[in-house]
């Protein structure tokens, strides 16, 4: 028991996340005793405890598609925002969407195969898709993005199946493990590429601490989704990570033995190291 707890420890930030992504499913998914879910809809549009809620995204795609958007769903669509640009980065990509279970486990099949094949894709792949779904939005009249949207997909897979579903699931999962390292979330899907802009200056900030000193293992920079990301903090530049596209996951502080990092919620700019000893990572 007590190695259990060890090991949840070790890891209380992958468990953390993946407790979250588990409940919001089955909230969708499970029925209640009396009728009823305690989650109506999907990610895109959904109603908790009476909230409506809206992902920004799709309003932006339906507000551009000339949709007729009433006042509930501009309200639902402000609360996910603030909520998404308080907290920062692609915190949804990493602790919300489903397709992350999907491509994390394509990552560690990838290691437990020790497969080196890392087919070379520019990240500013998503950033294009993520312009053209909403050319397409306006110039279509339709949701663009959600006629693909393989978050949407898997929800309904849960729910009904689908073989069309079930394929681009696949080929993503397959993706990932042969072809290129993280490839669909960090080089193609333009859902993570939306919130990387929106929480560009979010205040959920992984920052490297001044009491204990990094010893220069590593780990952190391995196991993180978006390396790129620490590098400002690994070369000293900084002692934040300040990126739009770090997932606030948790992977480097679950790695780090030495409690060079943390991750705190702050509305302090960030600043730049000034003789001080780096620790750092992620």
């Amino acid at each position: 028991m007590r190695r259990f707890r060890d090991m949840l420890y070790r890891n209380r930030w992958l468990v953390s996340r993946r407790v979250l992504q588990v409940l919001i499913m089955l909230a969708f998914a499970v029925e209640l005793p009396d009728g009823g879910y305690f989650a109506q809809g999907n990610l895109s549009s959904s109603v908790w405890f009476g909230i409506g809620l809206t992902d920004p995204y799709i309003w932006l795609q339906s507000m551009l598609a000339g949709a007729s958007l009433g006042k509930s769903a501009l309200i639902g669509m402000l609360i996910v925002a603030s909520v998404y640009a308080l907290f920062g980065g692609r915190i949804y990509c990493s602790w919300v969407c489903p397709i992350n279970l999907l491509t994390d486990a394509s990552y560690w099949i990838r290691q437990k195969l020790n497969i080196k094949s890392n087919f070379t894709l520019s990240k500013d792949i998503r950033i294009s898709i993520l312009v053209l779904s909403l050319i397409l939005s306006l110039i279509g009249g339709t949701l663009a993005w959600e006629a693909v949207n393989p978050i949407t997909m898997l929800q309904r897979e849960l729910m009904w199946s689908s073989r069309a579903g079930m394929m681009v699931l696949a080929s993503i999962f397959l993706f990932d493990i042969f072809v290129t390292r993280r490839g669909w979330c960090s080089h193609i899907c333009p859902v993570g590429a939306f919130y990387s802009v929106l929480g560009r200056y979010g205040r959920l900030i992984v920052k490297a601490t001044e009491s204990r000193a990094c010893n220069g293992c590593s780990a952190c920079i391995k196991v993180c989704p978006e390396p790129h990301v620490l590098a400002p903090v690994v070369s000293n530049k900084t002692d934040y990570v300040t990126s739009g596209d770090c997932t606030r996951c948790g992977a480097c502080l679950d790695q780090c033995t030495t409690g060079a990092l943390a991750m705190r919620l702050s509305f302090k700019k960030a600043s730049v190291f000034k003789g001080i000893p780096v620790v750092s990572q992620d």
